[in-house]
């Protein structure tokens, strides 16, 4: 395809792509369900033209529209999004979690097996720096065989404005939870085989229903190692930004990490301290730009569809296997 790929954008319930510059490669063909001030960044981003659409089968009958990046207004909707923009012969780019059921995932992929089409989750957590680095430096060998995995990703809570339907955006387990469980699979390169999980309403306004607030989480890993993960919506504003990431990873011959938010690294091998990981030579690439030149060129995608959706296959495991804990009032 000598052309830019042209895309629709549909909702803004997430981290819609469009306003950065994908290399020239992409246009901003149309959008619906996007708010003015989306709008507005958008034109002043450079990507002005684009047509507006009152509704997703409006935009979908635009036959100029290669792409679909899917922000679903109600996520619990989006997998029948997913499928009617593939059935319209649309490739789809979906906010997580891009299904709610392991059921709902298997019909997303038989209909882009069906019409021929690609679909892929926005599962961009470890395609920035420093967890690229880091990546490269665990697959490398430089804290040996992994034994224990330890992950945090940590949101605001936000009580009042973040939803406590988790209809509307997946909730805490499979909105927030995926981006911990990619950094535990995308790094290391191991599969989680088994979760287990306990969470807590403490905290909300509500405090024995609606909005979970935190969660603790339990694994076994494809190797026969194990890995723990703490989930919630506790960042303090006073930590400075939106979200609190943590990766630790314990090898056979070492220990790296990457903590503050990804402000700061460490690698500790058997024969000593290595200091910060070194970030300056990144050959780090933009995983949405990937996707756009692996369906214009026919280049390698950066993983295979496998490995990119079982982190959702994973929180929705660990959200059918939630427990709840009873907050006592006093």
């Amino acid at each position: 395809m000598d052309r830019k790929l042209n895309i629709g954008l549909y909702g803004s319930a997430g981290h819609q792509i469009g306003v950065k510059d994908y290399e020239n490669e992409t246009c901003i063909a149309a959008v619906c369900a996007v708010s003015d001030g989306f709008k507005k960044a958008l034109e002043e981003n450079g990507n002005g033209g684009f047509k507006v659409y009152e509704t997703l089968e409006e935009m979908l009958a635009d036959e100029e529209i290669d792409l679909i990046s899917l922000c679903s207004p109600q996520r619990s909707e989006q997998e029948e999004d997913a499928i009617r923009c593939l059935n319209a012969g649309k490739h789809v780019y979906a906010e997580k979690p891009a299904a709610f059921t392991e059921e709902g995932l298997e019909r997303i992929l038989s209909a882009a097996k069906e019409a021929g089409k690609e679909f892929h989750e926005m599962a961009d957590s470890v395609y920035t720096e420093p967890y690229w680095s880091v990546r490269k430096a665990v697959r490398g060998g430089k804290v040996g065989e992994v034994v224990q995995v330890y992950v945090q990703k940590s949101y605001p809570l936000n009580v009042g404005t973040r939803p406590q339907n988790e209809e509307k955006d997946g909730g805490l387990i499979r909105q927030a939870g995926i981006h911990a469980i990619r950094f535990l699979e995308h790094i290391t390169g191991l599969w989680v085989k088994d979760v287990k999980v306990i969470e807590t309403h403490l905290g909300n306004i509500n405090p024995n229903e609606g909005l979970f607030t935190a969660s603790s989480w339990m694994m076994e890993l494809s190797n026969g190692g194990v890995a723990s993960a703490c989930i919630n919506y506790l960042n303090p504003k006073g930590f400075g930004k939106w979200g609190n990431e943590s990766v630790r990873i314990f090898g056979t011959q070492g220990m790296i990490e990457i903590t503050d938010g990804g402000r700061h690294t460490h690698l500790y091998t058997s024969d000593s301290d290595a200091g910060e990981v070194d970030t300056s030579a990144s050959d780090c690439k933009d995983f949405f730009l990937q996707i756009v030149r692996h369906l214009k060129y026919g280049e390698m995608l950066p993983m295979s569809i496998e490995d990119e959706l079982h982190p959702l296959r994973t929180v929705i495991k660990a959200f059918n296997s939630a427990t709840v804990t009873k907050v006592n009032s006093i």
